[in-house]
């Protein structure tokens, strides 16, 4: 997985894969593409095949190594296949949620694998419900495949068009029907799809880092609004949605994605590089080492100590054997899981000033226990840089975030927040240096987990009793 999310109070987005090679087997290459993704659930990993005429699923609970079973997937001849592993982010972790899931239409069986979340599910699925649709999980990926098997178009192409045009929120998706792949992505591209050529045939994956071991090349993105069918070899893509503004997920590149990923043209690992610089520039410290919270503030750490000059250690190590702390319910396992996957080489902290860097901070549980620790080791001051702004809105694309009033930064100012966490000093990136790092005009982003400016209408339920006051105080600093 190469990564660590222990500071983190939310689920991340899920992750989708799919081949299609005529004539070769493809599911020993979309368990690569599916181990690449990881990072990007946790819970269950499933994969469809079309074999014989026929739709082969193979499916389980918990990481791709343990849902899945290699052996009997390299005996599987489909040649053609959509993959996925997830996190919950609408319906609870159960087998019947894991994906693709499939859904019997008049073309026949359709497997669905989708990494998003639909905005306006309550009303989709009294719609479809009333319309007759035996729905069966709690998941909108199910009410996704349900609202293409209900339209009235002849091809199945046409009613997956159809269908398009009736959602809302985020959605990058492949089915898989007919013996076709098909590929879409929301008129925002809020989540990444990216695309790859390879002798004979296509590849699509939520990141490009599920390309690299797999023989694709010439990797690029289905854009906004697209439908990309591919059938024996041949790519076919088709402008769907009318073009709206762009509203590519800024945590992709905060924390998501893998740094070895690129994401609309641009490396992750650079952009988080990148990021540390400039955090460095706006919020200088007198330290004696800049120390990274494995894995994910390592980019921007090594960004942060080159621009000042103060020196880079790894100072905290994280164990590789013990799940992801945000995982865990409750505060309290959560300062657990901290204590059982971290640990400090106390022989570079103790009576140093350090300079710890992370990607971000959502409820602050974890990050306060980091500190602690640190402090525990000996250090003589601990100074916390955060690689992002504060974070003061839910997401509704695609991660479990807290309620709005669950944020640490939905009220608290920074220094209110530092007082919490046990920090000697605490810096956030601003919005206007994180624009500047990502090298993407911010028109084209959706920040509104920072600014609260939502692409697309929204549940104002959800937000709590903080409201939805802009607060712009981030914003250029």
């Amino acid at each position: 997985m190469g990564r660590c999310a222990m500071n983190h109070g939310w689920r991340e987005a899920c992750g989708i894969v799919a081949f299609s090679v005529p004539g070769q087997r493809v599911a020993p290459r979309l368990l690569l593409g599916l181990l690449a993704l990881q990072h990007r659930g946790q819970e269950s990993a499933g994969i469809a095949g079309w074999e014989d005429g026929r739709l082969r699923l193979e499916r389980g609970m918990g990481l791709v190594s343990q849902a899945l079973d290699p052996e009997r997937l390299a005996a599987w001849s489909a040649d053609i296949a959509v993959g996925h592993v997830r996190y919950a982010t609408v319906g609870e972790s159960a087998p019947a949620h894991a994906q693709p899931l499939v859904v019997s239409s008049r073309w026949g069986p359709i497997a669905i694998a989708h990494n998003g979340t639909l905005v306006g599910v309550r009303s989709l699925r009294a719609q479809l419900a009333a319309a007759g649709a035996r729905i069966e999980t709690a998941t909108d990926t199910e009410l996704m495949a349900h609202l293409v098997a209900l339209q009235p178009e002849p091809r199945l192409e046409d009613a997956i068009a159809a269908a398009m045009r009736q959602l809302e929120g985020a959605f990058s998706v492949v089915l898989l029907a007919e013996g076709r792949l098909y590929a879409l992505r929301d008129a925002h591209a809020i989540r990444p799809l990216s695309l790859g050529r390879l002798d004979g045939g296509w590849a699509v994956a939520s990141e490009s880092c599920a390309f690299d071991h797999t023989g694709v090349h010439d990797a690029g993105e289905i854009g906004p609004g697209e439908l990309c069918v591919i059938e024996r070899g041949r790519l076919r893509r088709r402008q769907v949605l009318a073009p709206v503004r762009e509203a590519r997920c800024v945590f992709e590149y905060i924390y998501f994605a893998r740094p070895d990923s690129v994401i609309a043209g641009r490396s992750v690992h650079r952009v988080r590089e990148r990021m540390g610089a400039r955090l460095a520039e706006q919020h200088p410290v007198e330290a004696d080492l800049v120390v990274p919270v494995p894995d994910s503030g390592l980019a921007p750490a090594l960004g942060f100590a080159r621009r000042s000059g103060i020196r880079f250690e790894l100072a905290l190590v994280k164990s590789r054997y013990i799940g992801r702390s945000f995982i865990e319910a409750g505060e309290k396992r959560r300062a657990a899981a901290v204590r059982r996957k971290l640990n400090v080489v106390r022989e570079l902290v103790a009576g140093q000033r350090v300079v710890l860097v992370d990607d971000s901070i959502v409820r602050g549980t974890t990050s306060a226990r980091i500190v602690a620790i640190v402090r525990e080791a000996g250090a003589r001051e601990v100074h916390l840089r955060v690689a992002s702004p504060p974070i003061r809105w839910p997401c509704f694309y695609g991660v479990d975030t807290a309620n709005r009033i669950e944020l640490i930064a939905s009220e608290a100012r920074v220094e209110e927040i530092r007082l919490r966490l046990g920090a000697d000093s605490l810096g956030y990136l601003g919005q206007d240096a994180l624009v500047d790092a990502l090298e993407l005009e911010r028109s084209r982003l959706c920040m509104a987990c920072l600014d609260g400016s939502y692409p697309t209408p929204v549940p104002e339920a959800h937000f709590g009793p903080a409201g939805r006051s802009d607060d712009a105080e981030e914003r250029e600093r």
